[in-house]
């Protein structure tokens, strides 16, 4: 394989080293991520052995210290696992280990890929939420959303108000998987509702489109009309998809169906 330019010297700006942490951090991270993507692209097979540290150390630029702390991480995500006596290997099934998104899913093809994931997960979870909502539940849904139409009036930040939301209709299905995983895919995704969220949001009526789509889900939990919560919420990510450019064609069918073809030519006319 050929060699790699040293990561020491390429740090891209939003790497970890770019948002404040150490350089031992940074660069075992972004030594991660480059053998990760190795492992998910077939290009070390699984049952394969990794190359050496000392081999790694010298393709990336960096010590030995840092590249086992890349591996120790590939370790903890389940993609390698240590042999006695023959060092570091990838896992058998790489992909069973744990659950984490794999870099460059925030933009194209990827990104449409995560909506469809997140239409799965969130359409069940209103219907759900509609089904088992209680008062308490109904009140937290409530106060985030007030906050969310403070954020529309005033052209502020609602973006971590929105999350707040949608952690609410999750923990309002009573069921703790699916509280935790929309918990995961929302920590994730927050920075893609910042365009929603910020000047050019506001002044495009981006905001105020996500805020009344936001009302129409919650009336819907509140009524616990399960149907009408589940297609609000499908019509919900249909819209927020193509906020960030996402193709809609590409993701959820039902999302697709539940906002009809009145508000895809609004998209895109």
């Amino acid at each position: 394989m050929a060699a790699s330019p040293s990561l020491a010297s390429t740090a891209a700006p939003g790497s970890a080293r770019g948002r404040g942490a150490g350089p031992s951090a940074g660069l075992s991270a972004d030594i991660g991520a480059a053998l990760e993507q190795r492992i998910r692209s077939g290009a070390y097979a699984p049952g394969a052995r990794l190359p050496t540290e000392m081999a790694l150390a010298a393709e990336f630029g960096v010590s030995r210290a840092v590249v086992r702390e890349a591996v120790a991480r590939l370790k903890a995500d389940g993609l390698v696992a240590s042999r006695q006596g023959s060092g570091m290997s990838v896992a058998a099934r790489p992909d069973s280990g744990s659950f984490k998104l794999a870099p460059g899913t925030q933009a194209g093809e990827a990104l449409s890929h995560i909506f469809e994931l997140r239409a799965l997960v969130e359409t069940g979870a209103a219907e759900l939420a509609a089904r088992r909502r209680t008062p308490a539940d109904l009140a937290a849904m409530y106060a985030a959303l007030q906050a969310m139409g403070e954020a529309v009036r005033q052209g502020d930040d609602g973006a971590e108000d929105a999350d707040v939301l949608h952690q609410a209709i999750a923990a309002a299905t009573h069921n703790p998987e699916i509280r935790r995983f929309v918990s995961f895919l929302s920590a994730q995704f927050s920075e893609s509702r910042r365009p929603t969220w910020d000047a050019a949001g506001h002044a495009t009526g981006r905001a105020a489109a996500a805020q009344a789509e936001h009302e129409r889900l919650y009336a819907a939990i509140a009524a616990g009309d399960a149907a009408a919560a589940r297609q609000a919420a499908a019509g919900h990510l249909y819209q927020a998809a193509a906020r960030v450019g996402a193709a809609p064609q590409a993701t959820c069918l039902e999302a697709k169906l539940a906002v009809g073809p009145a508000h895809e030519e609004n998209d895109h006319g």
